[in-house]
Formats: C-alpha cells, structure tokens, sequence
C-alpha cells in the first residue's frame, strides 16, 4: 500500500478517534449537568418539603395557642357564671331569711294598738258594764279590720249550702228554717287567708 494511502487512512482514523472523544466528552458533559440539574431538583424538593413541614408545624403551633386561649376564656367564663350563681343564691336565702323573720311585721304593727286597747280595758275599773261590753265591741272591730288588712276572711256558711272544702259537718239536725243539706248552725267559725282554707267552720247540717 502506497504511503500516502497510509497516511491518508491514519488521519481518517485520528479524526474518527477525536471525534469519537468529543462525543464522549460531551455526554459526559451532558450526563453530569443532568445529575447536577437532578441533585439541585431533589434538593428544591427536599427543601420544599421542608419549607412546608415547617410551616406545617407552624399552623398546629398557632391552632394549639389559639385551642388553649380558647380553652382558658370558657374556663373563666365558666367560673365567672359559678360566682353569679353563688351570689344570687346567697341573696336568694337572705331575702328568704328576711321573709321568714319579718314578714309579720306588718300584721304586728297593726295589731300592736288593739293590744294596746285591751291593756287599757283590763287596767280600767269597770262601774258602766254596758260601756265595758261597747268598749270590747270596738276592740273586736279594730282586731277583726287588722286581721282582714292581712288577708284573713270569716269563711260564710251559716245558711250555706254544705261544702266540705270549706265546712266541717259535726253534726245534723233537722230543722224547719234551713232546707236539707243546708249549715243550719256555726259551732266555730272558719277562715281562709288569701282565699286558702286555715280553718274549715265547724258546723251543724240540716238531713
């Protein structure tokens, strides 16, 4: 083989090699920027991911602060309505209390001059028995307005249609004034207070 031809062939074969080298070169080149580009993506990733978690973490840290500033509202919501409570039961015995003890006080201060007018009628020489029985008359009138100023009421029954809510039937009699079933007498008088029955009459019916 000629020389030339030789020589021809080697050059061919160098440029074949050079290119061969560049072509590896060059997806070397490639395949580093593709793992580099790789590495920089799963290291955005994990710091995405990072990023997120900790904001993650950050939304349940502020949740719990706003759960247990919730939770401390309700707690003393809770013990100001327990105080409200106590307070109005307190006042609730004390004006019960009140009651209780004061609540005839009323009844007293009107009854206080009738006892005063039987002080005067039993310290009192009696010569006018008529003005004696006039004297207790009033009295029993001035008793009777004070007892009715407190809501006390003679129940009627002499007459009356027999009523065992009201009347207290001791006996039975006949009788040519009262039809029967009738009160035809009043043995003790009843009475009610506030339109309560406190004591029944005590009385006779006619049969």
């Amino acid at each position: 083989m000629p020389k030339e031809t030789q020589k021809v062939i080697l050059e061919d074969e160098d440029m074949n090699m050079n290119q061969e080298a560049e072509n590896i070169d060059h997806d070397t080149d490639l395949e580093h920027d593709q793992t580099q580009d790789c590495a920089e993506t799963d290291s955005n990733k994990e710091s995405g991911e990072n990023t997120q978690e900790s904001e993650d973490n950050t939304q349940e840290s502020e949740d719990n602060t706003q759960e247990s500033e919730d939770n401390t509202q309700e707690s003393e919501r809770y013990l100001r309505l327990m105080a409200e409570f106590q307070n109005f039961k307190r006042r609730v015995e004390k004006e019960k209390k009140d009651i209780r003890t004061y609540g005839n006080e009323n009844i007293m201060s009107e009854l206080l001059p009738v006892l005063d007018n039987f002080d005067r009628a039993v310290n009192t020489e009696h010569d006018d028995i008529s003005g004696y029985v006039k004297g207790m008359e009033l009295i029993y009138q001035q008793l009777s307005t004070a007892l009715e100023h407190a809501g006390l009421r003679e129940i009627e029954a002499l007459g009356e249609d027999f009523d065992p809510t009201k009347h207290n039937a001791v006996m039975t009699e006949e009788s040519d004034e009262h039809e029967v079933g009738k009160v035809s007498k009043v043995l003790r008088k009843g009475y009610t207070l506030n339109d309560k029955v406190i004591r029944p009459s005590m009385v006779s019916v006619v049969k």
